[in-house]
């Protein structure tokens, strides 16, 4: 590689670490227990996801006609662009994209070319796939049309979309190489995903947005008026706890796949970032599941002694247990209320 292309990727994986520090301050701490390239490969990572999301909420909550639209069409660039990063490992391409003879050329997307010059390097050393990182962007696409999610299969297909992919994307690069472990990795990011959601409400419904499933908001007798409303009373608690029971069903998945991670520290790194968010369904149940007030999160003394725990007794994080079956709604609720 040239000297000018050394530089390039350099400086790529440096403007990934500060978006990642600036934006993600549970993901850089847990990153502490990387080394190496495997830090700057999971910033790397980071960044192409976080630029995505941003380029769609820039736009989130502004007039949703030309807007879209205008949107629709850089996210179809930006599938070039990702696509055009696999040019030189046709092994690794999407095989649902066209071949390389056939893409169209001048693709772009909300990345600076020093990121996406890192971002090859890591494709290449990691053997990262590309049809996750086609499939987030499907996710990105999900939130220009659906603002409302009425069963909980529409919203596990955009977890699945907008975090579960993070999981595969990342597995290589963690030192993954089973696949029957790709599964539990997706299954750590529908439940982080789950957990933003659950937090979150009040922020999401600020931007007209509902991720939780109207079918079993109903089924506990909850309407979009309680939610605007803040109301937390049985209903609402009922509620929180199937959703933050599904959400541990889903970490518990994930656990059953940690030995896969060869790389070392990844182990530990993953226990610690599904530890720090799984803690956050513990202070939503401290706060009597009144997520209305603000932005509840797990404190920095709270995280420290998540890590030593990690560090000194790592069984005892995410420890691996017989897999629950989803989804975890009680059937006497599934038929309504009052049948």
């Amino acid at each position: 590689m040239k000297s000018h292309d050394n530089t390039l990727v350099a400086r790529g994986y440096e403007m990934a670490e500060h978006v990642t520090r600036h934006h993600a301050k549970s993901f850089f701490f847990a990153s502490f227990l990387l080394f190496g390239l495997r830090r700057k490969a999971a910033f790397a990572l980071y960044a192409y996801c976080r630029r995505l999301d941003d380029m769609v909420d820039v736009a989130d909550g502004a007039d949703q006609g030309v807007v879209s639209e205008g949107l629709a069409e850089r996210l179809v660039r930006a599938r070039r662009a990702v696509a055009e990063l696999f040019l030189e490992t046709p092994e690794l391409a999407d095989p649902r994209m066209p071949p390389p003879a056939t893409r169209a050329s001048g693709g772009d997307g909300p990345w600076d070319p020093a990121e996406l010059a890192a971002l090859v390097d890591v494709i290449r050393r990691f053997r990262v796939p590309e049809q996750p990182m086609q499939d987030l962007i499907s996710g990105m696409e999900m939130d220009l049309t659906k603002r409302r999610y009425e069963s909980w299969a529409e919203l596990d297909l955009y977890c699945y979309r907008v975090a579960g992919v993070v999981g595969l994307m990342m597995a290589p690069m963690l030192g993954c190489s089973e696949e029957w472990a790709l599964g539990p990795a997706a299954d750590l990011g529908r439940a982080m995903q789950l957990t933003n959601i659950l937090r979150d409400v009040k922020e999401d419904l600020e931007r007209d947005r509902v991720y939780l499933p109207l079918e079993e908001l109903a089924a506990f007798g909850l309407t979009l008026d309680d939610l605007r409303r803040g109301v937390v009373d049985d209903r609402w608690r009922g509620f929180m706890r199937c959703q933050i029971a599904r959400a541990r069903a889903y970490y518990v998945r994930a656990a059953a796949g940690i030995p896969a991670l060869t790389g070392f520290g990844c182990q530990r790194m993953v226990k610690l970032m599904g530890s720090i968010y799984g803690d956050i369904l513990r202070v939503i149940e401290r706060n009597d599941y009144d997520v209305f007030k603000g932005r509840l999160s797990v404190p920095g003394t709270r995280k420290l002694a998540l890590a030593t725990t990690t560090l000194v007794r790592p069984t005892a994080v995410l420890p691996a247990s017989p897999l629950p079956e989803l989804p975890l709604l009680p059937k006497r609720v599934t038929m309504g209320v009052g049948s």
